[in-house]
């Protein structure tokens, strides 16, 4: 049925390409299945009454108009009016008290089990609950406040999995404290965090917005960070599930970036079935669109290679309008895929009624918008419908696409251009390192940083 309805959809396209950007922010709260208790109709209602009023996207400032090319000084002058953005009149007030259930974090510079907090807007609102600009009173520090509603009866996955994350790619929990609920069955679950004035994808839509693409360097930067990110998660057999541009933070200052929302990310266990209707579809893994549940954390690989596409292009790489849709959309790319392909997405799919119209890939080098032939190489090895196959994290960090950031001469030259700091790329753990083989630790650490950097740190 599946094939049918997949071979009817590819006869009504042909070969419209340009498709309009949308996004499915929106679409996503009512599609996404969440593991959460606070997914089902009565949590949904409690967060609508959590705040006053409701939540409003504040509309973004104009960027002025900028050419993106050599000129260093005009990229950062870009940079700074995009950080000059902050200054907002709050849209609500409410005081936390932290006089509840404390969870510390023991890594911290300040003691967050002993202070007080002061919500100043909301920055973001869906079915997971909501998330605040708030203050500490106490330090004046800038914080994020994720207020979800948590069922007593059961444990928040989230909270386990943010509480032994500890990576500079990896957005990190300062503290975390519950308040009471109206239901005495029920509380909030508040978890403290660092706040980031930017995600990917308003950083990206900013130079959109301008008729520009994002500086090739940038997005050479984001995307090394990106894949560390997952590299590391990965090593701790940790899923996220739903990388997406909304999902990574950015420091348009510091050119940091950060992953976040671990609401539907979970510790994947060999021969523990998963839900299959999980990620966003936009930079759904194939795997996942036909069905498989015993899939790995390559599912986050092929999310980051559809995120860098969509840097690369300035647009979703794959805009499908369903399921079905979606794989259309993935096959007019990579083109249909073979028996043996699909079994290696999902063993247990039923190939008798394998009746895919061929379609042959398309070439690379037209479907992205660049000439760079390192980064098209490096796409092409992140999205491919075997899992086995598909460049693993340390894989994609060892590619020669990034070779330009550990070369010294280079990466020197891009600090004169834009911040920069060479132990947010080249710091490894002991638990990274012993991840890598002896050539992927040559190449990821330069000789010239090893020299000079400090001690390799253990992950607690």
């Amino acid at each position: 049925m599946f094939q049918k309805m997949l071979n009817q959809q590819m006869k009504k396209q042909s070969e419209e390409q340009n498709r309009r950007v949308v996004t499915e922010v929106e679409e996503m709260d009512k599609e996404i299945k969440s593991l959460q208790d606070i997914s089902n109709l009565k949590a949904r209602l409690k967060m609508n009454q959590m705040t006053k009023q409701s939540f409003k996207k504040n509309k973004e400032e104009p960027t002025t108009s900028i050419y993106i090319g050599k000129f260093e000084n005009q990229l950062k002058s870009f940079q700074q009016q995009t950080i000059k953005k902050q200054a907002r009149k709050p849209l609500s007030i409410e005081k936390n008290s932290t006089k509840s259930v404390l969870i510390p974090a023991t890594t911290e510079r300040y003691d967050y089990s002993n202070l007080t907090y002061t919500n100043l807007k909301v920055v973001g609102s869906g079915s997971f609950g909501v998330v605040y600009k708030a203050k500490v009173n106490e330090t004046g520090e800038i914080v994020a406040i994720k207020k979800v509603l948590q069922d007593r009866r059961y444990k928040n996955r989230e909270l386990q999995i943010l509480q032994e994350l500890d990576h500079q790619n990896v957005l990190k929990m300062k503290y975390a404290f519950y308040t009471p609920a109206e239901n005495k069955d029920e509380n909030y679950l508040n978890v403290v965090m660092e706040y980031f004035s930017d995600t990917l994808y308003s950083y990206n839509k900013s130079f959109i917005k301008d008729f520009k693409k994002m500086p090739e360097i940038l997005v050479k930067i984001f995307s090394y960070q990106l894949l560390r990110s997952i590299a590391y998660i990965s090593i701790l057999g940790i899923c996220h599930r739903d990388i997406k541009p909304h999902n990574v933070l950015v420091n348009p200052e510091t050119n940091k970036l950060q992953l976040c929302d671990f609401g539907s990310a979970k510790r994947l266990i060999l021969g523990e079935p998963n839900i299959a209707y999980i990620c966003s579809r936009c930079y759904r893994a194939p795997e996942l669109i036909f069905g498989a549940t015993d899939y790995n954390t390559q599912i986050d690989v092929w999310s980051v290679g559809c995120v860098i596409a969509e840097l690369i292009n300035g647009e979703p790489l794959f805009l499908g309008d369903s399921a079905v849709d979606q794989m259309v959309e993935i096959i007019k790319v990579l083109g249909t895929p073979s028996k043996e392909q699909i079994l290696s997405m999902n063993r247990n799919y039923d190939m008798q009624q394998y009746q895919f119209a061929s379609i042959k890939q398309r070439d690379w080098r037209r479907v992205l918008k660049t000439k760079d032939s390192k980064a098209i190489d490096l796409i092409s090895k992140l999205l491919t419908y075997c899992p086995k196959t598909r460049f693993n994290p340390l894989q994609a960090l060892a590619h020669s696409y990034f070779d330009e950031l550990r070369d010294q001469i280079q990466f020197k030259a891009i600090q004169n251009i834009i911040k920069l700091n060479a132990s947010d790329l080249f710091e490894f753990s002991i638990e990274e390192t012993s991840k890598m083989n002896q050539q992927q630790m040559i190449t990821l650490i330069p000789d010239w940083y090893a020299n000079t950097s400090k001690p390799l740190k253990t992950v607690c």
